[in-house]
């Protein structure tokens, strides 16, 4: 056996770690080398490890006990799974039959028959592969039972190239991947140290070279602050799908272009227009408006009727379904849907015939809808309008829009939302503004040219109302008819969430109602009395972390920041499919044309509760891979700015420091402990705020700074600051040392500061003592914390 990998902590291990530290070697290791490698001594914990050996075996993971090692490791080397013990087998699921049950097919078998699956509290999605067991003895019971997911099989990976002579090793910039690769000399395609490659995993069962498995570039990337370096690394790193499945750009590609039919309302004579951003790459909705004469308003809101083209149980709604939603980055979009329906069929493009869902709307003088009727019909737009357009054509600049479209169409939208606006007003919705940043790239080069806010106009806040009153009519529809369906929930804040925000307001001068009920209503008290004032972003920022995250369910429990008793999604099936389920069930309750295709299926009615769960994540993975790219974008831009300083505000707190938030492009960094000084940092987490114990310097959340750049690094997307001044908040404090000093001098005058908040000295001078000796084990959080920070930064 080669010698122990010391990646692997000493310990108890993992199964997943375990596994991981089996496939390092040419022929499996022995539990007595395994139990060598992690350090495992006494005879208890030496037990645990026999048994999670034994449990991977019996779960088929490292094959069966008397099955060839040499074999086992030249099939996961290989990149293939390990042979299974007889009824267990690996199986690919692919998605649901017309009964409504989950189907797999066993994976490199002459067997394509598939199995009905049987499943517990754990649900895998379409593509996923499996262990299953099945009945070997009985070749005609088409049953399968899940005993576990397996992680997704790797095909590809991201990584920065280190030559090593001819040849080459990736580094995966995926922090998941606790492995590094090899790639083959003349398949490196001449990529440079350093650069940013994109990788296949080489299917091959030669043992790979040093014990790398083998892959060869596909794509050379650029160095690691290539403009579309961001974006790549946060898709990897969030396991975001990029590939279509052949089969479902197959569907997308043949899909046929829309005719009027029987069933269908012909919408084409409305002046439907789309309003959108400069930079939107789908339009999923349109709108139109009129007044009526008993002094409300007539409008109609298209929505693309995406239900016509994805259906049930195809290769196309399996992969719209495992991605959940479409992805926005500066540079590309990640889609729900193939190209040919995304930007083609299904986006209402001007002047082409689409097929639609529509809703006409009838709205009082006082912005409540009195009527709604939703039809399947075909539209054509009339234009494609931008936000900016039709701010600037309403307040009267000539020329942005034709005539008779300002007149007939954008007009009356206003008019829509003016009293919209007024019903959100009085219902008491929250009203919460914070600005959103715009990353400008050169179309040619690439490269980012600004981060600025983005502008927020009435045109926003007028399609925002607009497509509210639809989700609102949609989710009472459904309501109305009984019927199974996927609604948007937003809960109340919990009491605990409340509680810290009350205190943090306190200590910033406001205040807070103190009832057990509490209201969207309340929070814009407090949001009114800070308008214009400096501390306006932070209370903003604030009162969005103390509110819960929505989430979809199929039971209506309400919408709290909308203020709204039902709510779902019906506007955008182009881009989630919570909407294209709300379409679906929509069109079961209209009985409209195409029903039985286009409709709810008996499967996916029973199965709500799994596919809300499952689109809320894929929103959550979304969310966090579009922050993750847009970090990494201010990082390369900010790159050449180290050393420059700058106003900012303090965002966040943390027991390890504070995070500084750049008034002039929302650039977010963090300001180390370590970077403020000799004192003893204590984080009062209620009052969002960290002490010094024997100065009496407070930062707090919001707290305006003046600070310098540190650090840029492009590797990890990520920002350094230090402190050259600040708005003295508390105590007044003593003369600060320059943030800029070098990190060595600073670390070298505070190591037993740090630990004991005053050199180890006594409070009135006496002898000095090391903190920890021969005193009692202080007992308040405080100190456990200092205990923490003293052990991490003696070791240093």
């Amino acid at each position: 056996m080669s010698k122990k990998d010391d990646r692997f902590p000493p310990g108890i291990p993992s199964k997943e770690m375990l596994v991981e530290f089996i496939r390092q070697f040419d022929s499996p290791p022995s539990k007595r080398e395994i139990a060598y490698a992690f350090k495992i001594k006494g005879d208890e914990d030496r037990v645990v490890l026999k048994d999670m050996l034994r449990q991977l075996k019996k779960e088929g993971i490292l094959g069966r006990a008397n099955k060839s090692h040499d074999t086992a490791q030249n099939e996961i080397r290989s990149g293939k799974r390990p042979k299974l013990a007889d009824s267990v087998r690996l199986m690919r699921v692919i998605g649901f039959n017309p009964s409504g049950k989950l189907q797999a097919k066993l994976v490199d078998s002459d067997d394509r028959e598939p199995y009905i699956l049987h499943y517990g509290e754990e649900v895998p999605n379409p593509h996923d592969e499996i262990m299953a067991r099945i009945d070997t003895q009985n070749p005609e019971n088409r049953k399968a039972t899940l005993i576990r997911v397996l992680p997704p099989r790797m095909t590809h990976v991201l990584g920065i190239f280190h030559g090593v002579g001819e040849h080459g090793r990736i580094e995966p910039v995926n922090r998941k991947i606790q492995e590094e690769f090899a790639v083959r000399s003349g398949e490196t395609k001449n990529a440079q140290d350093g650069e940013l490659v994109y990788c296949e995993l080489i299917d091959s069962n030669q043992p790979a070279r040093r014990g790398l498995r083998l892959v060869k570039v596909l794509e050379r990337i650029g160095r690691m602050d290539a403009p579309k370096s961001a974006s790549l690394i946060a898709i990897q790193n969030q396991d975001i799908p990029m590939e279509f499945p052949a089969e479902a750009v197959r569907i997308a590609e043949s899909a046929q272009p829309p005719v009027m039919q029987k069933g269908r309302v012909d919408l084409r004579d409305y002046d439907l227009v789309t309003i959108d951003g400069a930079d939107a790459r789908d339009f999923d909705d349109a709108v139109w408006a009129e007044p009526t004469k008993d002094g409300g308003w007539h409008v109609l809101v298209a929505i693309a009727d995406v239900a016509h083209y994805v259906h049930f149980g195809t290769a196309l709604d399996n992969e719209a379904f495992l991605r959940g939603n479409s992805v926005y980055f500066p540079n590309r979009v990640v889609p729900m849907l193939p190209e040919a329906l995304s930007n083609g069929l299904c986006s209402l493009n001007p002047n082409e015939d689409r097929y639609c869902l529509a809703v006409h709307l009838w709205i009082d003088n006082k912005g409540k809808t009195t009527k709604y009727e939703f039809v399947r019909g075909l539209m054509r737009s009339k234009a494609r309008l931008t936000y900016e357009q039709v701010q600037a054509a309403h307040d009267g600049e000539p020329g942005m829009v034709p005539e008779a479209i300002l007149k007939n169409v954008i007009e009356p939208l206003y008019g829509v939302f003016r009293v919209l606006d007024k019903r959100r007003q009085e219902r008491g919705a929250l009203d919460l503004d914070l600005p959103e940043h715009k990353v400008a790239i050169d179309p040619t080069s690439g490269r980012i040219t600004s981060i600025s806010v983005r502008e927020r106009f009435d045109s926003h806040k007028l399609i925002e109302e607009c497509m509210i009153a639809a989700n609102v009519a949609a989710a009472n529809a459904i309501e109305k008819a009984d019927v199974p369906g996927i609604f948007r929930v937003h809960e109340t804040p919990d009491f605990e969430r409340v509680m810290n925000l009350r205190t943090f307001l306190k200590q910033m001068g406001y205040s807070i109602v103190n009832k057990e009920e509490i209201s969207p209503h309340h929070f814009n008290e407090v949001l009114t009395e800070v308008k214009d004032k400096p501390e306006a972003h932070v209370i903003h920022l604030s009162i969005l972390r103390s509110q819960m995250a929505a989430f979809y369910h199929p039971k209506n429990l309400g919408h709290f920041g909308l203020s709204l008793d039902e709510y779902t999604h019906f506007t955008s099936p182009i881009r989630r499919y919570s909407d294209l389920i709300v379409h679906r069930t929509l069109i079961d309750v209209m009985d409209a044309v195409d029903r039985e295709q286009d409709g709810l299926s008996a499967a996916q009615a029973e199965n709500l509760g799994t596919i809300s769960t499952h689109i809320s994540q894929t929103e959550r993975r979304a969310m966090l891979a579009e922050r993750e790219a847009r970090e990494r974008y201010i990082t390369n831009y900010m790159a050449d700015k180290v050393g420059k300083e700058f106003d900012a505000i303090v965002a966040s707190v943390n027991s390890f420091g504070m995070f500084a938030e750049l008034r002039e492009n929302g650039a977010q960094g963090l300001i180390p402990l370590r970077s403020l000084g000799s004192d003893f940092w204590l984080f009062e987490k209620e009052l969002n705020r960290i002490v010094g114990r024997r100065t009496g310097e407070v930062f707090h959340l919001g707290q305006r700074l003046r600070v310098v750049l540190v650090e840029a690094n492009t590797l990890t997307g990520s920002l350094q600051f230090g402190i050259v001044g600040r708005e003295v908040a508390g105590h007044n404090p003593p003369k600060r040392r320059d943030a800029r000093h070098s990190q060595d001098d600073r670390r070298n005058s505070r190591k037993t500061d740090f630990r004991s908040g005053n050199g180890g000295k006594k409070e009135d001078g006496g002898k000095k003592k090391p903190f920890g000796k021969g005193k009692k084990k202080p007992k308040t959080s405080q100190h456990k914390l200092e205990n923490k920070h003293g052990k991490r930064y003696k070791k240093k």
